[in-house]
């Protein structure tokens, strides 16, 4: 390790995905940063496969178990307790990153002296690749509030290590299923100081199908309403707090519960008449629509619901 070239942990947590994971490693082993980088793949809910394991001094592969909360947020958690890097980076087992991403980003950090850096993504649905690269003015808080900022995505985060474990802290295992984990990470980390950005796309992040949480409506709206109570400040924000309002009500409505969706949509719609999520729920609610076909008409942008 070298004040120019800091070491690097890249957190991968796996389930069930053999394929997909190995494109993601070795996404990971060819980086041409020319400091050393650790990639720690972390099984959850699944045993090790110890054979990807790699003693290689600049570039190793260590394998562990999630052996904290179930879900991506304790292995993500577990994946930084056993790692050694000065600087911590995640991605996920079905994204792969250019061969430019660290060198890229840990530029900006030294340029810069922010804690955390994020890039822009290619997002891969089907036979369509959409870029969406953000700008620094979208990854702060009052921003991360009033829309989620997909472009900056999970996958494309660089924290400093000692960041991670202080002021912005772990990853909250107490999310439902760990859904929106990631989110609820990038505003802690929007509250604690100044996101840098690479403006590239630096991921191809592989959209909609693969994602656990396609289509666990239930799950995600537990996990968002645990968002609204963790975090106060939306209600001082209409658009904000209408957008996720707007998602419960379309999960509601996409698990069939037609008058918890009409209820939550009609709560966002006090709060902001634009928030079409609403509109989405009652369409699916009254079986004018289906959410699946929302779903997939959204996916076929680049953007979830």
């Amino acid at each position: 390790m070298t004040a120019e070239h800091p070491s690097v942990s890249v957190i991968i947590a796996t389930h069930d995905r053999p394929q997909l994971l190995a494109k993601a490693i070795e996404a990971v082993r060819v980086q041409d940063y020319p400091g050393p980088v650790e990639c720690v793949v972390v099984f959850d809910q699944a045993e090790p496969d110890t054979a990807l394991a790699r003693e290689n001094p600049r570039r190793p592969v260590v394998v562990v178990r999630n052996d904290r909360t179930q879900g991506l947020a304790g292995a993500r958690n577990a994946g930084a307790a056993a790692s050694s890097g000065e600087l911590l980076a995640f991605c996920d087992d079905d994204d792969a990153w250019l061969p430019a991403k660290l060198r890229l980003q840990a530029e900006r950090l030294a340029a810069t002296g922010a804690d955390v850096v994020v890039s822009g993504i290619h997002v891969s649905y089907g036979d369509k690749t959409i870029t969406r690269v953000p700008r620094p003015e979208d990854v702060t808080y009052a921003e991360l509030l009033r829309r989620r900022v997909m472009e900056a995505h999970p996958s494309t985060v660089v924290v400093r290590r000692a960041a991670f474990l202080g002021k912005i802290g772990l990853v909250d295992e107490d999310i439902p299923g760990s859904y929106g984990e990631d989110y609820d990470w990038m505003l802690r980390a929007a509250a604690a100081g100044p996101i840098a950005v690479v403006a590239e796309p630096l991921v191809t992040v592989l959209w909609g199908r693969t994602s656990h949480f396609n289509r666990k409506w239930r799950t995600i709206s537990d996990a968002l309403q645990y968002l609204l109570r963790k975090h106060p400040a939306f209600a001082d924000d209409p658009r904000g707090l209408a957008r996720v309002q707007g998602q419960i009500a379309f999960a509601h409505a996409a698990l069939g519960e037609r008058s918890e969706a009409r209820t939550w949509a009609l709560r966002t719609l006090r709060g902001s008449w634009r928030e079409r999520r609403a509109y989405l729920a009652l369409a699916v609610s009254l079986r004018v629509l289906s959410a699946d076909r929302v779903l997939r008409l959204a996916h076929a942008t680049g953007r979830g619901i």
